[in-house]
């Protein structure tokens, strides 16, 4: 094995360290000009193993100008690496600058970075895009040797990533011997990932590098000690729990899959924190200052526990983490690893999680979450093809650059891994929309951005389309929010604008670790003060429910359908599935389960296809349109993450009709035509395209503003060119994601011919869940009452009173009142979300 020269071999040795095989073999491929993706756990050193060529190039032949360039998915990220990587360089007498790049950096920064780049720039996928469209983009990236593209599995098949694809191609042309480095914990589909790293998008040009496997997670689960709840996707019961293994750590990091599940969740764990133990919250509708407060507070070492969103996923390097634990099914294996992974943070020592089901289904989630981990399963869907909505933002990026020949552009965009199989007919349809906007909108002369000169080549209109460009870069479109701030007091963080218009003045709910009651809305901002009367209510937001992945799916069913796998689950949940074969039967690995059964003056339908809430929300659609033609009288559906139920005013007859596989040709087309979330769709495709521009010199546009100029033109389109680019966009997008659709798809080529229809008399236990979930969404003070004794008459329904109710649906009880004035946090610890319960006495 080759050794690594002075000053590296020195620092490694005076740490005690050596260099581990995957960072040798990578510094063999940089040595042999070779684009690398580096696959290693947590903790593996994937970080240095990226940039050591770089450093050691760097030594070896100083020169000024950009050498290697990090892409990062978070901004916090990359000023984390920043600041891990200039430690060790300063410790060497490496004479080189390190500086990050992002919509933080100060304006003067900035300049002298274009004027004078440093010699490892870190930056984001959006600032990237920005310096491309600069026209002395050449100047800056000219002598570009590498590129490391960080958490490559999280950009790949994203608009984010589409935007980085497209950049790495126009890098490769400016930088023609630029090598591309990607690096990832978790990969479910590393050739599809390897093409990133390939300037033509061949995964064969590219050296696929494997760390061997770190020490395996310790993975458990942590259950309420009363019953177990039927219902309910909070896992507030086991709160008590929770608390007590935060109070045996060190320091934890609690996880959950929404915002609305974080802050109550931190709410139960504030109640419950009698030690005075200071928990923060983190997730991303809080103000930035406020989550950066709390991840120092971490790094620093100051904090017990923080409560989490998706926020930390790619989190910040903390190696004082004892444990972490998942509150809510994981719904993903790839993306428990990789939150698994935030805990111990050294490869050599094994990570320690737990899960906290929230429910009976949840508990088979989990151990089949567990039993993937334990195979070394990694799931997660291959990266999709870019989208067009993002190929119009660039080609118009380009042209704010340099004049370009079409033809040029178009092989350039095909060498990007996300554009690989774009065809000549839609770059044409893209370019001559960014051109004048398309047949239907070119008479206006706000949509005319570029111009052919007589030779071919594409140049932009003038400086004032370039500056609007430039003014909303970017792939990421945030449904409408709108500012909290405390009466008289600071900005808290943001809530949608769809929520602040279902309440009324003296409304509570809970936002940033407290309860807020809400005063008045003024133009974009929600003014609120403390406390208040009643039940509060918490901010839910779109798009913030996991999808559960596909394989973890089949584990589930797998369980289900083989007593045999029975042996691993709690006492309560093997009774619960033994109740629900002797009842009705189980759900089938293969086939389809479907119960039909009267209850009230409703007949209810339940489907077990265990294929996510997406797809169960857009099968229930089709089904009700079915059903409704069928003279059925649908009255109303729900789809959870394991069940699609319909209820109707008489009882469904040809239930196999229903899930014929024709299901997805008519209904599917009329249901997208007269869907709303086509309009919804169309409306972040216009914006990212630049149809649409939410940022104006001066002033910014409410979404009340976006949504009625998207519909306007939405209308115009459809009507005068039902053929334009950004309608096949959105038809294309719809149907490929938001309705998942292929999930559907392969249920019901599952289904077919195997049908299992089961007509009961009553509720079956696997019924229940479904509903008690039914009508739970803004259900409050009496009505709550209400559902709980629903939940309890469900329950001795379907048992018969073979199982006692007692503490089964804990989870569904009212939400305990707030804390009275008195038990509040101080003033300090809640400026930084720190939960801190004065002791009693």
């Amino acid at each position: 094995m080759r050794t690594l020269p002075e000053p590296f071999a020195g620092w490694f040795a005076a740490r005690g360290w050596r260099p581990r095989p995957h960072q040798m073999e990578m510094l063999a491929a940089a040595e042999a000009g070779e684009s690398a993706l580096l696959i290693a756990p947590t903790g593996g050193g994937k970080t240095l193993a990226g940039f050591l060529p770089s450093l050691i190039q760097l030594h070896r032949e100083p020169r000024p100008g950009l050498h290697t360039l990090y892409v990062s998915p978070l901004k916090a990220l990359a000023v984390d690496i920043a600041r891990n990587l200039t430690i060790p360089a300063e410790e060497m007498g490496l004479d080189l600058r390190i500086e990050t790049r992002t919509g933080d950096t100060p304006a003067n920064r900035r300049a002298r970075q274009r004027q004078d780049p440093p010699q490892i720039l870190l930056t984001t996928p959006e600032s990237l895009t920005l310096l491309l469209s600069l026209p002395d983009a050449g100047d800056i990236f000219g002598n570009l040797a590498c590129v490391v593209i960080d958490e490559i599995h999280a950009l790949a098949g994203t608009k984010r990533g589409d935007q980085l694809a497209l950049c790495l191609s126009r890098l490769s042309t400016l930088a023609p011997g630029l090598r591309r480095v990607g690096l990832s914990a978790t990969v479910a589909h590393p050739k599809a990932l390897a093409a990133w790293c390939a300037r033509d998008a061949d995964p064969e040009s590219v050296r696929l590098v494997r760390a061997a496997g770190g020490a395996a997670p310790e993975i458990g689960t942590i259950l309420p000690a009363g019953r177990l709840p039927w219902g309910g996707h909070m896992g507030l019961s086991t709160m008590p729990e929770v608390y007590q293994r935060l109070r045996e750590a060190g320091v934890s990091i609690i996880f959950t899959n929404t915002r609305a599940q974080s802050e109550l969740c931190f709410q139960a764990l504030w109640r419950l924190n009698e030690d005075n133990l200071p928990i923060a919250l983190h997730h991303g509708s809080l103000t930035v200052e406020q989550r950066r407060k709390v991840e120092a507070a971490m790094a620093a070492g100051k904090l017990r526990a923080v409560v989490a969103t998706a926020s930390l996923d790619l989190g910040i390097d903390w190696g004082a983490v004892d444990q972490v634990i998942q509150v809510g099914a994981p719904k993903g294996v790839a993306r428990l690893l990789q939150r698994v992974g935030r805990a111990n943070h050294r490869m050599d020592e094994p990570s320690r999680a737990a899960l906290v089901p929230a429910n009976r289904f949840e508990v088979i989630e989990c151990r089949a979450a567990i039993e993937a981990v334990a195979e070394g399963e990694v799931d997660g869907d291959p990266p999709r093809p870019g989208g067009l909505d993002v190929l119009a933002q660039h080609i118009l990026a380009m042209a704010c650059h340099a004049p370009f020949f079409p033809d040029d552009l178009y092989a350039e965009v095909k060498g990007a891994a996300a554009y690989a199989t774009l065809s000549r007919r839609d770059f044409d349809d893209t370019l001559r929309f960014v051109e004048d906007g398309g047949y239907a909108l070119s008479g206006y002369e706000r949509f005319r951005r570029l111009f052919r000169d007589y030779e071919g080549r594409v140049h932009v209109r003038g400086p004032q389309v370039a500056r609007q460009l430039r003014m909303n870069l970017g792939t990421i479109v945030e449904t409408p929010l709108l500012k909290v701030r405390m009466r008289g007091g600071p900005i808290l963080g943001e809530v949608e604008e769809w929520f602040v218009s279902t309440l009324e003045p003296g409304d509570n709910f809970i936002f940033a670790g407290q309860v807020l009651r809400y005063e008045r809305l003024d133009p974009m901002t929600v003014i609120v003060s403390r406390g208040g009367e009643g039940e509060p209510r918490v901010p839910a937001y779109a798009g913030s429910k996991l999808p559960l992945s596909t394989s973890l799916a089949l584990r589930v069913r797998e369980i289900l359908s083989n007593p045999r796998h029975w042996k691993a689950l709690p006492e309560p949940v093997r009774d619960w599935l033994a109740m629900q074969r002797k009842r009705s039967e189980l759900p089938p690995l293969e086939g389809l389960l479907v119960e039909v059964f009267p209850r009230g003056n409703r007949w209810f339908l339940v489907a077990y296809c265990f294929e996510g809430r997406l797809a169960h929300q857009t099968l229930g659609m089709l089904v009700t349109r079915r059903m409704e033609r069928m003279g059925l009288g649908p009255l109303g559906f729900l789809g959870t993450d394991y069940v699609m139920a319909v209820w109707s005013a008489f009882e469904p007859t040809d239930v196999e009709h229903l899930f014929e596989e024709d299901l997805l040709g008519e209904e599917l087309e009329e249901w997208i035509a007269e869907s709303s979330m086509l309009r919804r769709t169309f409306r972040n495709i216009a914006t990212i395209a630049g149809l649409l521009e939410k940022n104006h010199p001066g002033q910014e546009k409410s979404g009340r503003q976006m949504s009625m100029s998207a519909d306007l033109i939405y209308d115009v389109l459809r009507k005068h060119e039902p053929d334009h680019i950004l309608l096949r966009a959105t038809r294309a997008e719809a149907a490929f994601g938001l309705t998942d659709v292929a999930r559907i798809g392969s249920l019901l080529e599952r289904a077919r011919g195997r049908i299992r229809v089961r007509r009961l008399d009553r509720v079956s236990p696997l019924a229940v869940p479904a509903l008690i979930e039914e009508g739970r969404e803004w259900v409050s003070g009496s009505a709550e009452d209400a559902l709980l004794a629903e939940a309890v008459a469900l329950v001795e329904e379907a048992t018969g009173g073979e199982d006692s109710f007692t503490g089964e649906i804990a989870e569904e009880a009212p939400t305990p009142p707030p804390p009275r004035a008195e038990e509040r946090p101080p003033r300090k610890s809640r400026s930084m979300h720190f939960a801190r319960r004065r002791p009693r006495g």
